[in-house]
């Protein structure tokens, strides 16, 4: 039965994704990542996003782990796919795919070689919209798209029948707050979700409806304990919980470059047993002389 994403709010996990080899899932780390992330009440699970390293993978590898996602999550909470492309017809293509797969919505930021103007991005979304067969939900990333979904487009997508929400990942509190009064004037049922997992208390309290935090993939009770903690407006409780994030922010200090984060991300999973460090080419996993500063981190997270 498809999940009601009309009431989606709380903590979406972008996994990453557990690599054996250049082009080869992990299936087994998948599996472990799953049932760890499951433990906490997520609202979803979201792959082959940014921490997804989605667009660094083959298409093959990229269906492979939408369709093995689907199974093992089994229906238990709403499974997201990134469809983000340069190509209009293949991030379609993906979609077709996710929804044969039994996925339940679609995440697409703006092509990322040829920037478009913000009439293209809105011809864009408005082509794109209508052949997908799944929900739609724009993903603003402008440090990797070099585009911000602007106020116009913005109420364009919230006139598109198959868009229930947004992502924003800019890290510009401001603008999503701008996003927050847009969707109170214009479509108050708007589903806004907040990516930088450092803003997720500030923007949960300005009216946000969740966040997809990359450190959820480490530790997801936390994450959704503080969503929880920031939504009741108990500020003792969010803002110890708010520490506990700060802290694990080290993580994605520890290299440079934008993989970092997802650097740092694996080099924890590692620790944990979930799954190898290995990251998708061409980015490079953590050097080994970082791992004591890894589970050092870990364990001030952890108490």
């Amino acid at each position: 039965m498809p999940h009601d994403l009309s009431r989606l709010r709380g903590i979406v996990p972008p996994l990453v994704t557990p690599l054996a080899g250049a082009d080869e899932l992990d299936v087994a780390g998948l599996e472990r990542l799953l049932a760890r992330v499951l433990t906490a009440p997520v609202a979803g699970v979201f792959v082959l996003g940014t921490t997804g390293e989605g667009p660094n993978l083959s298409h093959r590898l990229r269906r492979e782990v939408v369709e093995r996602t689907v199974a093992l999550v089994a229906g238990r909470v709403p499974v997201f796919v990134g469809i983000t492309d340069t190509s209009m017809a293949d991030c379609a293509a993906l979609a077709d795919f996710a929804a044969s797969k039994g996925a339940d919505a679609v995440v697409v930021a703006p092509p990322y070689y040829h920037k478009p103007s913000p009439a293209e991005l809105r011809r864009w979304l408005s082509t794109l919209a209508p052949r997908l067969p799944l929900p739609l939900y724009p993903y603003n990333m402008p440090a990797h798209t070099r585009t911000v979904f602007d106020p116009d487009t913005l109420k364009l997508a919230m006139d598109l029948p198959n868009c229930p929400g947004f992502k924003d990942s800019g890290g510009d509190l401001a603008y999503f707050e701008s996003v927050l009064r847009l969707r109170d004037r214009h479509r108050p049922d708007w589903r806004v979700f907040v990516g930088p997992e450092h803003l997720t208390r500030q923007a949960t309290a300005l009216g946000g409806d969740g966040g997809v935090n990359g450190g959820a993939n480490l530790f997801p009770q936390l994450f959704t304990d503080l969503f929880a903690a920031a939504d009741r407006r108990d500020d003792a409780i969010a803002e110890r919980l708010h520490e506990r994030v700060l802290v694990l922010g080290g993580i994605y200090r520890l290299g440079e470059g934008e993989s970092a984060v997802v650097r740092g991300l694996k080099a924890g999973l590692a620790q944990m047993g979930i799954c190898s460090d290995l990251c998708a080419e061409p980015w490079e996993s953590l050097a080994p002389a970082a791992f004591d500063e890894v589970r050092s981190i870990l364990s001030r997270v952890a108490g």
